[in-house]
């Protein structure tokens, strides 16, 4: 076992890690295509596809890549090609990823943090929501209902998609053939329709999905299901499917705060940190101890700590939960074997159940990849540069303002030590340089670092000059010599006079 790391709790009551690790998204055999260099710069990730074979992930520069098959378009490049090198999914730039979650065909639908819904890839079923059947091979942004409406969360089954919006409300389309659209028919849904009957004056708080059912957890803890019961994953009682939303009446008195779908079985997690489960049990999903099916919730004992986060996704036949003292149990099926009890693992996190255990190897949910926790002091400083909350003087330039801290900017720069010496304000009006050139001063001493322009440069040089910081004078005229082109020469010539660079060769500028 690994060692268990200390837990503390948030303000949301939730358990967190205080030292948190980094998911080692090389579990996943898909990633082996992936440098070293690329996997240390991914962020986000989701493996997807009926093998396994597609990734769609984003980096520390909010850019997002994809990979693998590309059945049916799913990679949203515009083409049917597989690919083994990452390739950049330009159509989404500028745009960060909330939440993702993918279909069987598969069909992939994406949340923005603004609140946006793109969705591509197979739509057989009208599973995109675009109000067509035709496959999508680029995101299509799908505001059909949902124009004026934030989604924060998005779930898929096989070949139909839920969104829930920031004020509770459900939205499905896609697939209808067992009532899992929830329009009370069974005709296929073409475009986003609203989930009412009983979730109509309810606000949602979680969504879940399975291969052909749907979940919907409100926020007094009661859970609302509907779609296909064949093998009891609604839970109801009986194995007849639902067209509309019908609350599970077996839960009458237990606050859920969470449910889970897999291809066929349902858990649900509640105030307590206890799980109940139903549904399909073949492969042993269920944790029972048997292979029985379950119509109605069946509680299961995982250890006696509180469990915090519960795991399954609709296209496998495997659970997973996380306890409150950090242990990872898996159940049901295990590369081919059916494990009928919950086993402790030795992972740290419930995602590596997914990439070394289900088959396929696929993510259930959107993977964060947690940098490592421990800055170095220059990293410390550095992430300070600008922070209004801990900034205790700022500078007004140009009408902005940039925040800093009198001690650090004391302790880096002489000027700084004797003008802030009595210094009670905390603004200083700074006229003499503009606000790109000032800026870029107050982050070299932060970080020890330029980033400006050749022209710019020239500023800051005049800065540099200005407050004798002899170390910044030569990364100025080491950036305008490297930046020296047809267009600027005469202007940087100029410069370079003006500073008697000739006698400064050492520095770079000649």
């Amino acid at each position: 076992m690994e060692e268990e790391l200390p837990l503390f709790c948030g303000e949301s009551g939730k358990a967190t890690l205080s030292s948190l690790k980094m998911l080692d998204v090389g579990k996943w055999p898909i990633f082996s295509l992936c440098s070293e260099e690329e996997l240390q710069l991914i962020r986000q990730a989701c493996v997807f596809g009926s093998a396994g074979n597609e990734v769609l992930y984003t980096t520390v520069n909010d850019e997002i890549f994809v990979l693998g098959t590309n059945c049916c378009g799913c990679l949203g490049l515009g083409d049917v090609q597989s690919t083994i090198e990452p390739r950049r999914l330009d159509s989404l730039t500028g745009k960060k990823v909330a939440c993702l979650s993918y279909g069987s065909g598969p069909h992939v639908v994406l949340a923005t943090s603004e609140g946006e819904v793109f969705t591509w890839g197979h739509n057989a079923y009208s599973q995109l929501g675009n109000g067509t059947t035709n496959h999508g091979l680029v995101p299509c942004h799908i505001s059909t209902n949902l124009s004026n409406k934030r989604v924060i969360e998005v779930a898929c089954g096989s070949y139909h998609s839920l969104v829930l919006t920031s004020d509770g409300e459900v939205f499905a389309w896609g697939y209808n053939n067992s009532g899992q659209v929830g329009s009370g028919s069974t005709a296929n849904q073409p475009i986003p329709r609203r989930v009412t009957g009983c979730l109509q004056n309810k606000v949602v708080v979680n969504i879940a999905c399975g291969q052909m059912c749907s979940m919907a957890v409100v926020d007094t803890g009661e859970v609302y299901v509907w779609g296909y019961s064949g093998n009891g994953q609604l839970g109801l009682g009986g194995s007849g499917n639902q067209p509309t939303p019908c609350r599970v009446a077996a839960l009458q008195g237990i606050r859920v705060q969470r449910a889970a779908c897999g291809y066929a079985h349902t858990l649900v997690l509640t105030d307590e940190g206890q799980v109940y489960v139903w549904g399909a049990n073949s492969y042993g999903q269920l944790g029972t101890g048997n292979k029985s099916n379950q119509p109605y919730p069946t509680p299961i004992i995982v250890e006696k700590d509180r469990i915090i986060e519960i795991a399954a996704c609709h296209s496998t036949h495997t659970s997973a939960a996380k306890t409150q003292g950090g242990h990872v149990y898996m159940w049901g099926q295990c590369r081919g074997q059916s494990v009928v009890l919950p086993h402790l693992t030795h992972f740290s996190c419930t995602d590596d159940v997914f990439a070394c255990f289900a088959s396929p190897a696929v993510s259930w949910r959107l993977l964060t990849v947690e940098p490592d926790d421990h800055l170095t002091v220059a990293e410390s400083l550095k992430r300070e540069f600008d922070n209004p909350n801990t900034a205790d003087l700022k500078f007004l330039v140009d009408g902005k303002y940039i925040y800093a801290h009198k001690v650090l900017l004391k302790i880096r720069c002489e000027h700084f030590r004797s003008s802030l010496e009595d210094h009670e304000d905390d603004i200083v009006e700074m006229s003499e340089f503009s606000y790109p050139v000032y800026r870029a001063f107050l982050e070299y001493l932060y970080t020890d670092s330029i980033s400006l322009s050749p022209e710019e440069a020239v500023g800051l040089l005049d800065l540099a000059t200005f407050y004798r910081e002899n170390r910044l004078k030569k990364l100025c005229q080491q950036t305008i010599k490297q930046g020296i082109c047809e267009e600027n020469a005469i202007a940087l010539l100029s410069a370079a006079v003006k500073y008697d660079a000739q006698k400064n060769s050492a520095s770079g500028f000649a």
